[in-house]
């Protein structure tokens, strides 16, 4: 049995081995030979193994009929695959599900006592291992899952040919059901926040929303997500927007809404486009129709970057351009970029930049894949079994539908942002880039900047997030919430569940801040929006029409560009 054990680990990380070999680091080196732990630890690994297989079978040959016999391990805390009666009760699928457990924990702890100080190589490595592991679970497979086969025995087959049908259905789309589709539509239930387009140009829309109260801030906010999915992720549905949430708050709101870009006719745009066509567009109609010289601002994930990289631009040109800036979940340090980070190599970017970095784009769906296998057993096996292998309809669920709404990403823009932020981390270099013909440096931007980063975000870390505190040269307030990327950031004010931390000072280290920080309940946007009020200035009368004579509406929010699909 120990033998056995050592063997599948040797088998599995030779090949991991092989992989790891032939990838390259930024400066075109390949990467060196896979170390496997030191003997010692590899023995341990093996030895607690061999030991706890012995007592599951043991245990599985003095189970009783009908009696569930203790469990050797458990699934990691919020694993949902195992939890039906079925699992437990069979003695067959019980021994299934705890072998391949103590498998998986096998692997996960060999690949964790790898001797490998690279950081990107050792985080890669755990990535591919975490990806073969949540593949072969046995709860994806019809021969080795009890609620398949309860379920086909109940339905007389029916689940089957639904499953069948379900998964035809998804081929001809091209991608996993996440949640019924047929339940949303943006504009009618999703993307609810009253407002126009003011302004378009070839890659965004820029929408002002109407007021919800009598007096606003004289000092608008002008909002900019991510150009690699659709905006309404800020306006969901109106109790959870943070579009809403600042409106009512007494906030005049404009937000960019990003184009999908063709391959026909979007192709081309490079990271210049987007700071020129985006952000700075966007200030200079938002002065215009405001008459406000320096407004506020929000960029959240990517948005935060083109956004700062766009207002460095502006300091660079000697203007003074707004009056505070709020990032969400932004990297502006590319040091540690999180799970993305360590799929980011020399011999992938150079491809890419090969096939599109000079006109294509990357489509959407891929880059939804990507996401979706950072947490594989949520955003892809979960529906696989379900979908397929119980024949199941997925369930209308908002966020899982603005998920599956991909956008396609012009290749020059985001080969030229692989390299020179993930890659070779340039932005974080004062004068080392040059953006619309000006040397960059993030110490320039020095507006009041309020940073939020998420303690549980896989794609960006919030100790990383928490460096851009060393390169933004204001006064910068940092504000740590609970949950992901997504939950993380939008924690709507009117359920005010969840939490977040604070605290005084500025420390250089993410930790030492973390090790004085308080913990708040509730949600960082009431937090927020009390940081931002005095930023926004006088009180004055809400505006009494969208727009200007300059930039007459053209359409009611949430426009067209974003019902454009990928």
């Amino acid at each position: 049995m120990f033998e056995a054990g050592q063997s599948m680990a040797k088998s599995f990380f030779d090949a991991l081995a092989r992989q790891h070999a032939a990838m390259q680091d930024s400066s075109g080196v390949a990467a060196p030979k896979l170390p496997l732990p030191e003997t010692e630890a590899l023995g341990a690994i093996q030895k607690a193994y061999a030991e706890k297989h012995a007592q599951l079978w043991s245990s599985m040959l003095a189970r009783k009929d009908g009696e569930p016999a203790p469990a050797v391990v458990q699934p990691p805390p919020g694993d949902r695959r195992f939890t039906a009666p079925e699992w437990s009760e069979s003695p067959v699928f019980d021994y299934l599900r705890q072998a391949y457990l103590l498998n998986a924990e096998l692997l996960t702890q060999v690949a964790e006592a790898m001797p490998i100080a690279d950081g990107r190589a050792k985080s890669r490595i755990q990535f591919l291992t975490r990806q073969y592991i949540d593949a072969l679970s046995p709860s994806n497979f019809a021969a080795t899952n009890p609620e398949f086969i309860k379920t086909a025995l109940e339905t007389k087959g029916e689940s089957i040919t639904r499953g069948v049908q379900n998964l035809l259905g998804d081929l001809e789309k091209g991608r996993i059901s996440m949640t019924d589709d047929s339940a949303f539509e943006i504009g009618r239930n999703l993307a609810l926040t009253p407002g126009s387009v003011i302004f378009e140009n070839e890659l965004m829309q820029l929408i002002q929303y109407a007021p919800l109260t009598e007096k606003v801030a004289q000092a608008p906010l002008l909002i900019v997500p991510p150009c690699i999915n659709k905006f309404y992720i800020m306006d969901l549905q109106p109790e959870n927007s943070l579009v809403r949430f600042a409106v009512e708050q007494g906030f005049t709101v404009f937000l960019v809404s990003w184009r999908n870009p063709r391959p026909e006719s979007g192709g081309h745009f490079t990271w210049d486009d987007y700071l020129e066509k985006g952000p700075l567009a966007a200030l200079d109609v938002v002065r215009a129709v405001t008459r406000v010289k320096k407004p506020n601002v929000l960029g959240f994930c990517v948005g935060g970057t083109i956004l700062t990289s766009a207002l460095a631009v502006a300091r660079a040109r000697g203007e003074d351009p707004v009056a505070s800036l709020t990032l969400m979940t932004t990297l502006l340090d590319f040091s540690d970029a999180g799970e993305l980070g360590c799929l980011v190599d020399e011999a992938g970017v150079a491809a890419r930049e090969a096939a599109i970095g000079k006109g294509g784009v990357l489509k959407g769906q891929e880059l939804a894949n990507v996401f979706s296998f950072l947490r594989a057993n949520d955003l892809v096996w979960q529906y696989v079994v379900g979908n397929y292998l119980k024949g199941n309809k997925p369930a209308a669920f908002d966020l899982l539908y603005w998920n599956s709404d991909s956008t396609n990403l012009p290749g020059p823009f985001l080969t030229w942002y692989l390299r020179n932020m993930y890659l070779e981390n340039n932005l974080r270099v004062p004068g080392k880039l040059r953006m619309l013909g000006q040397k960059v440096d993030l110490a320039k931007v020095d507006m009041p900047a309020y940073l939020l980063a998420a303690r549980e975000d896989h794609i960006v870390p919030w100790k990383s997030a928490y460096l851009a505190r060393n390169l933004l040269g204001g006064d910068t307030t940092f504000v740590l919430g609970a949950s992901g990327h997504i939950a993380g950031a939008i924690n709507p004010a009117s359920k005010n569940k969840r939490s977040y931390w604070t605290a005084e000072g500025r420390p250089t280290d993410p930790d030492e801040w973390f090790e004085g920080a308080t913990e708040h309940k509730g949600s960082w946007w009431l937090n927020w929006i009390e940081w931002l009020r005095p930023h926004g200035g006088k009180q004055v009368a809400a505006r009494g029409r969208l727009g200007s004579t300059r930039y007459e509406p053209i359409e009611p929010a949430p426009g067209r560009y974003v019902k454009e699909r990928a």
